[in-house]
Order: structure tokens, then sequence, then C-alpha cells
């Protein structure tokens, strides 16, 4: 065998070394938006859940304490407009944060109505929020690791170049703006609750 077809094969193996690689990696890049957009749609059930609860729980409080009515319909609102087609998970966020910044509003208003905190209907709602808040909590945090680790590949080399030339694009987080907005709504109730030994 000359040099000439040993530097042939040389190439041709090295050549398909590197397709090899960038194949896998963009599979690997591929692979990782699945866990992202299946993660996302767990995130999606549980924040329509959430806004399900609102209307039967701003009505109770309403019919209670009809000076927290318009808080009611605030709350509603936001509700509308987070159950709106979001361009993304960082609008998404601005709009479930608006969301649960009102529905903590509403439920510090409801504190105040003795009647509220020991009706079975609104022990049940409350409950289902607290159960919906804590899905919501760790869906954010699943989909956040994930999208994190999305955007440490995009950031080296060479891996992240084979993502730039497929297309693929950083992941946007999923988060709450502050600490206020990233405790459920409900921990008033909780509170009180714990305080008074139940």
């Amino acid at each position: 065998m000359d040099g000439s077809v040993v530097a042939l094969l040389l190439v041709a193996v090295v050549v398909a070394a590197v397709g090899g690689w960038a194949v896998a990696t963009h599979n690997s890049f591929a692979r990782q938006r699945r866990i992202l957009t299946e993660a996302w749609g767990q995130i999606d059930v549980e924040l329509r859940r959430r806004r399900d609860l609102v209307p039967p729980l701003a009505a109770m409080i309403a019919g209670d304490l009809p000076a927290a009515a318009d808080l009611a319909g605030a709350c509603e609102r936001c509700a509308a407009r987070a159950g709106a087609a979001a361009a993304d998970p960082a609008e998404q966020a601005r709009r479930e944060n608006a969301l649960t910044a009102a529905l903590g509003r509403l439920l510090a208003a409801a504190e105040t109505s003795p009647r509220l905190s020991g009706a079975e209907a609104f022990a049940r709602l409350h409950g289902e929020l607290t159960d919906v808040e804590d899905h919501i909590a760790a869906g954010r945090r699943f989909y956040n690791a994930h999208a994190r680790h999305l955007n440490a590949r995009l950031e080296t080399f060479p891996a992240g170049l084979v993502a730039r030339l497929s297309g693929i694009r950083p992941a946007i987080y999923f988060a709450a703006e502050d600490p206020a907005v990233r405790a459920a709504p409900a921990a008033a109730f909780e509170d009180r609750e714990l305080r008074r030994g139940r």
C-alpha cells in the first residue's frame, strides 16, 4: 500500500469520526429539547389546573366578603390573561406571577373571614391550590435544571458549534420574579392553621 492510499484512509476515518460525533451531538441536543418540551407540558397542565381553581375560589370569597369582590375580579382577569397563549416561558412566567400575586391578595382578604377559614368547601379548594402550587414549583425546578444544562452545553466548544449549525437556541427559564411570588399564595392560611394547632 502506498502512502497516498494510507493518507486517504486516515482522512476517511477522521471524517467519519467527526461526522459520527456531530450526528451524536445533534441527537443529544434534540433529546434535551424533547425533555424540555415534555417538562413544559407538565407545568402547563398544572398551570391550567390552578387557573381552573380561580373562578370557584374567587366566587366563594366574593360571596362571603363583598368588599373582596374587586380583588376576586382582578384575580379572575389575571387568570384569563395567564390562560392566553404566551410567546415563551418568560412571558408565561410574567403572567403567572401576576396571577400568583393576585391570588395572594385575594387569600389575604379571605383570611379576615372566620366563616371561610372554617368552611369545608373553602378548605378543599385551599388544599387543591396548595397542591397545585407545589406541583408547579417542582415542575419549574425540573424544567429550569434541564434548561440550565442545555444552555451550558450550548456554550461549550465544539458542541455549541454543532447546536448553532442545527438551529438549536438557548432555552428560556421559567422562574418566579421574586421570593414573595415564589411562595405559594395559600401560605398565610397554612401559617394561621399551624398557629391554631390544626
